[in-house]
């Protein structure tokens, strides 16, 4: 029986597009001073986000057998270089997450990740925005904090509700039964469900200040009352494209959130991974300040050139592999 799985899924064009659009992005930065560079994808710790799934890969070198992982993001491996010469670097990169494969998701992907010592939170807003716009062919920009859309949404402060309440919300809103899981991952459905979708129709769309619960690797800071982790994401017709971060400098405090997400992917029986015991060694240098964005190229040029499928931008995905 002939099959077709052996050719790419992208059109000629599609990969004409990508080509220039890297291209574009690649200028963007030269332009501006920011350097490209290269970090490993394999490396031996993975990522304890409990949202994230590492691939792990056994590695043998002169007989001897290690688990490695493919990284979710170049994240780690570019802050070590940050701490190594606290100069501004761009990478484009292959990244790798297990279980997900859909119309927007590959278990391998391309992500452009930047990092600006000295550039301020709203400063890469801003650049992200200009970016995008320049790329998308979108002028407008609107801001919006995580707590007022949920308040104009669903009624319902995301900061001071109670868990039980928001598992009734997920069912009433979802049909989603979120008892027993972890409130983020309630906050994560509504956003996802009854939010995203009517995010950045027509216009670019910040949102920011999001649960201390989801810093992930991002600083905390307290506003009106309630403690926030400071970073943005942004959403382009409903998809969320680009996620940045005040990055989060305490090699204590990393560690900590490193140990408890562990702790947490334990009782929720997912998987353990090594912590990066190397990142935090280069977060206990004197780095500056800095802010750091990771976009979605696949994404980007789905919303760029009108296709539906993220198979339409990927010469080979998971099922042609």
């Amino acid at each position: 029986m002939s099959s077709s799985l052996w050719q790419a899924s992208t059109s000629w064009d599609a990969l004409k597009q990508r080509a220039d659009t890297l291209n574009s992005i690649r200028e963007f930065f030269k332009v501006k001073g920011v350097l490209e560079v290269d970090t490993p994808a394999l490396m031996r710790a993975g990522s304890t986000d409990l949202h994230l799934d590492s691939i792990k890969a056994t590695v043998d070198v002169a007989g001897v057998q290690q688990d490695l992982y493919l990284q979710t993001s170049p994240e780690f491996a570019l802050k070590r270089l940050l701490a190594t010469h606290g100069q501004s670097i761009f990478q484009i990169a292959k990244a790798f997450r297990n279980g997900e494969a859909g119309s927007r998701h590959n278990p391998e992907f391309t992500m452009l990740e930047w990092y600006r010592p000295g550039l301020c939170f709203q400063g890469l807003m801003n650049e992200v925005a200009e970016l995008a716009g320049e790329l998308l062919g979108i002028s407008t920009v609107e801001s919006f904090s995580y707590r007022s859309l949920f308040l104009e949404r669903l009624s319902v402060d995301p900061f001071t509700a109670r868990p039980e309440d928001l598992v009734t919300l997920c069912l009433d809103k979802t049909g989603c039964n979120m008892v027993g899981e972890p409130t983020s991952s309630s906050l994560d459905l509504l956003m996802s469900h009854c939010i995203e979708p009517y995010l950045g129709q027509d216009v670019l769309t910040f949102v920011y200040d999001f649960p201390a619960s989801q810093a992930a690797l991002s600083k905390i800071d307290v506003v009106d009352g309630v403690q926030v982790a400071k970073r943005f994401e942004l959403y382009v017709s409903g998809a969320e494209l680009a996620n940045g971060y005040d990055e989060l400098l305490d090699a204590k405090e990393q560690e900590r959130r490193f140990k408890h997400d562990l702790e947490m992917r334990k009782s929720l029986d997912k998987s353990q991974v090594p912590w990066d015991q190397k990142l935090v060694e280069a977060l206990k240098t004197d780095m500056e300040a800095c802010c750091g964005v990771a976009l979605g190229i696949d994404r980007l040029l789905m919303l760029r050139y009108g296709y539906d499928d993220i198979s339409e931008v990927i010469a080979f995905p998971f099922d042609r592999t």
